[in-house]
């Protein structure tokens, strides 16, 4: 996770949770894979700008990301954390850095910070790739929330083996690569002398274990390209661009390795009945000018049921009225938007000489 959530939102700590949602639905569409095809840094922003808007649109997890600078509490080096260590650079955050960005460096780097060298990166699980799809839903249905169901084709698990690689009866066996230590080192020769770099064996990607012969149905990877059905849950509120994080459900890890995740961008389809404002509706009711002088009662359909709406005599043209709770649901809470009615007074473009004479009248005893 970033650094700074503010920073990947463009916001300041003191910034409320409106700004946080705006800024949200600003730079998730500005950083959509699918308006930056194969560009694997805008990939990665939209990643970011998800996980910053995870937090800080969670009352508690922000609270403790403002307190310790991460989600997992004091000292924990969880979300965002700087790992709280005990050490000389205890008080350093040292989360956006990683041993293997550091090339020969990677070795010393983990032997000042605990990784334990090369054999022990090998050893963390090959993480599978995270997936972007994007789904259209209709206005009704981010009113109640829906289930949707769509075809993924990604790379699953391998039943044949279990996802472990291994042929049927296989038995683990030293790996003949790097005899078992988990890593190969390279020798290369230089102006300033012999360097050394170990490096993860590749073979058996550090563990120092391989399988007699591997699995023939996924050649050893552990994983077969698959389409799979998968039902997505919609919750009531989601907004037109927001996404949905389903963990577990991107690309299977190599041999038994951790699964990625999935992103779900959720498309709204617009209702021509409903303005939504947020968690807001607003719509706009049309009367005659003697409704507006006397006072009438109209019927307002509302996203959920139609509603009796009085309007009291002697109302204005643009005069708003609210009807509290009728709006869209908060998403992730029991709670609803308003629903604003703007009042709209018909005047006629001609009158009947009754009409008129009316009028004139009515004019006179108001003079």
């Amino acid at each position: 996770m970033p650094k700074d959530l503010y920073a990947v939102l463009g916001l300041s700590r003191s910034a409320s949770k409106e700004d946080i949602k705006k800024a949200y639905r600003r730079l998730s569409k500005e950083h959509h894979p699918d308006r930056h095809k194969g560009d694997k840094a805008e990939e990665q922003k939209f990643k970011e700008v998800n996980e910053a808007y995870e937090v800080l649109s969670d009352e508690k997890k922000r609270a403790m990301y403002d307190q310790f600078g991460t989600t997992g509490g004091p000292g924990s080096g969880g979300a965002n954390g700087a790992g709280g260590g005990t050490g000389p650079f205890g008080g350093f955050n040292f989360s956006g850095f990683r041993p293997e960005d550091l090339g020969g460096f990677g070795d010393l780097f983990e032997s000042f910070f605990g990784g334990g060298g090369a054999a022990k990166r090998g050893r963390r699980e090959q993480r599978g790739r995270d997936l972007q799809v994007e789904i259209e839903v209709a206005f009704a249905d981010v009113v109640q929330g829906v289930d949707r169901s769509l075809t993924l084709e990604r790379q699953r698990p391998c039943k044949k083996c279990g996802g472990s690689g291994a042929g049927e009866g296989a038995k683990q066996v030293t790996c003949r690569e790097c005899g078992g230590t988990g890593e190969v080192t390279h020798t290369t020769q230089s102006f300033f002398g012999t360097f050394r770099q170990s490096a993860v064996c590749e073979m058996c990607r550090g563990s120092g274990k391989t399988h007699e012969h591997p699995c023939k149905n996924c050649g050893g990877d552990g994983r077969v390209r698959s389409r799979e059905p998968l039902t997505i849950h919609v919750p009531a509120g989601m907004q037109d661009g927001q996404t949905l994080r389903v963990r577990g459900e991107g690309e299977a890890g190599v041999r038994g390795g951790t699964h990625g995740d999935l992103y779900v961008t959720v498309r709204v389809r617009p209702d021509a009945r409903f303005e939504r404002d947020g968690d807001d509706i607003r719509t706009t009711v049309t009367i005659p000018v003697t409704d507006a002088l006397l006072g009438t009662e109209v019927a307002v359909e509302t996203v959920r049921e139609p509603v009796t709406l009085k309007i009291p005599a002697g109302t204005q043209p643009g005069q708003v009225f609210r009807l509290k709770g009728q709006g869209m649901p908060v998403l992730n809470s029991s709670r609803a938007g308003d629903h604003f009615v703007t009042v709209n007074v018909e005047i006629p473009t001609r009158l009947s000489r009754a009409e008129q004479k009316l009028v004139e009248e009515w004019r006179k005893m108001l003079g």
